[in-house]
Order: C-alpha cells, then sequence, then structure tokens
C-alpha cells in the first residue's frame, strides 16, 4: 500500500522488450536503498524490483499494465515520480493508495496562479470513476485533492514544493497521466449500483 507521498523521481535511462512486456532500467538517488522483490509505486503503478546495481534498477512492465497506464509511452530521460510501500509503522500523509492505476487521463490546462498551479485533467467517463470536491485522487502517484469536479475531469491545485520535486513540472496540455481514483468512493459506488 501505498500514501501518494512522492519521495523521489527516477529518470528512465534503458528500455528492453522481452515479448509484450517492457523492462525499464532507472537511475535514481534512492537506487541503493532499494532491494530486488521491492515493491515501488512509479507514477502510480505497482512495480517490482528486479535487479539492481548501484544508482539503477530495472523493473518491468506487463502487456497489461501497459495497455491501463502511461509506462508504455515514456521515452528515454523521462522522469518518473517514486514511492516505496508504506511501512506498517509510518505516517499516513496522503491517501489510501494501491498502485493500481484506474484509466489514464489528459491534462486540458495549466495555469500559473504566481505562486502556485491549476492543473485540468479529463478521462474517459465510460468506466465509472468519480471524484468529489474537497476528495482525493492519485495522479502519476501523487496524492492530490480534488477541485471542480466534473462528470469526466477534475482540477487540482500544485504547491511550489510538489511541482519541483515531481514530474508535474514536466506536464503540458495534452500530456498523458495514471489515475488511481479514491478506493473508498469506488467501493462505495458499487455498493449503490446494486440497489
Amino acid at each position: 500500500m501505498f500514501t501518494g507521498i512522492v519521495e523521489a523521481t527516477a529518470k528512465l535511462v534503458d528500455i528492453h522488450t522481452e515479448g509484450t512486456n517492457l523492462t525499464f532500467t532507472f537511475e535514481s538517488s534512492i537506487a541503493h536503498e532499494l532491494k530486488i522483490d521491492q515493491s515501488v509505486s512509479h507514477n502510480g503503478v505497482c512495480l517490482t524490483v528486479v535487479e539492481l546495481e548501484s544508482t539503477f534498477y530495472k523493473v518491468t512492465a506487463i502487456d497489461e499494465t501497459l495497455k491501463k497506464t502511461n509506462l508504455g509511452k515514456l521515452k528515454l530521460g523521462d522522469k518518473v515520480n517514486l514511492e516505496r510501500c508504506m511501512p506498517a509503522n509510518g505516517r499516513f500523509d496522503g491517501h489510501i493508495v494501491q498502485g493500481h492505476v484506474d484509466q489514464t487521463g489528459v491534462c486540458t490546462a495549466i495555469e500559473d496562479q504566481n505562486g502556485s498551479w491549476l492543473i485540468s485533467f479529463e478521462y474517459e467517463a465510460a468506466n465509472n470513476n468519480i471524484t468529489v470536491e474537497k476528495g482525493s485522487i492519485c495522479v502519476n502517484g501523487v496524492s492530490l485533492t480534488v477541485v471542480n469536479s466534473k462528470d469526466n475531469g477534475f482540477s487540482v491545485a500544485i504547491i511550489p514544493y510538489t511541482w519541483e520535486h515531481t514530474n508535474f513540472h514536466q506536464l503540458s496540455v495534452g500530456s498523458i497521466v495514471n489515475l488511481e481514483f479514491d478506493i473508498l468512493g469506488k467501493y462505495m459506488q458499487k455498493i449503490l449500483a446494486r440497489k
């Protein structure tokens, strides 16, 4: 389980195709703290560390993951947001994040608000995922609070720290992002749909 509080970013330095899978090699300042078999969130996608070497490590994404996330669109040099699993004795600073992306969305606007940024996203409403005002959403692995919720979109306000310490500063209009909707909201929606 994750909380959506990004620890570091990693730079993609190599992509290797193995059948329908992609193995990514990342360079990161926390690579030396990782271990083989460890789950690490990459832009909100839970992936297992399969190989380590100094400041580099490898993870593999299967075809299903590549179809449902933005990982298949990564290019060499791109940065991803990283978070290791929450320790049992750790603080719960964000919200419950499983590392299981529900769908992708597209950035539709980035507004510089002189000290913060208002970023808007749209997503395919056919999957019945929802957001609510002041509720939680995970965008590229970052726990954020929803503003301006609508049927197929929402906005989030980004403070300077988050802008600088995640890959949000690399977003542009048209960027594809990973979305994980609030697990409590998903359970409530499923229960209500049964009535």
